[in-house]
């Protein structure tokens, strides 16, 4: 049903590090890089934009859960980021109340957003 999302970022770079980390590990890179605005896919279409915040009131956690091909790269979009420092939310593992089958783990961007992985096929 989407064609691309956006997140706004207090800091791009930092963020930038962050998606380039844990999208990798999932077969997706930049795939469109403006500086302050980079798109991300799989491919040579941007699904996923970052883009410098606008200002106001913060606004609400977003949450963004990218499909991975496997368990494996849900295991490596998790361990990706652990040397930076990431707030981990949920280690990999199966969640039976979403669905039998559905794999994820879970953490925050540096601007706090909840970010998963998760795979969807049964081992």
């Amino acid at each position: 049903m989407l064609d691309h999302l956006a997140i706004q970022c207090r800091d791009v770079e930092a963020s930038a590090a962050f998606y380039d980390s844990v999208l990798a590990a999932l077969g997706g890179g930049r795939v469109l890089d403006f500086g302050q605005v980079i798109g991300y896919g799989v491919g040579t279409q941007p699904t996923f934009w970052l883009g410098p915040y606008a200002g106001g009131e913060s606004g609400r956690e977003v949450h963004v859960a990218f499909a991975a091909t496997d368990r494996p790269a849900v295991r490596a979009f998790f361990d990706a980021p652990l040397a930076t420092g990431v707030t981990v939310l949920h280690e990999p593992r199966l969640w039976p109340e979403y669905h039998p089958g559905y794999y994820g783990a879970f953490v925050r961007d540096p601007d706090g957003n909840n970010v998963e992985a998760v795979c969807h096929i049964p081992e």
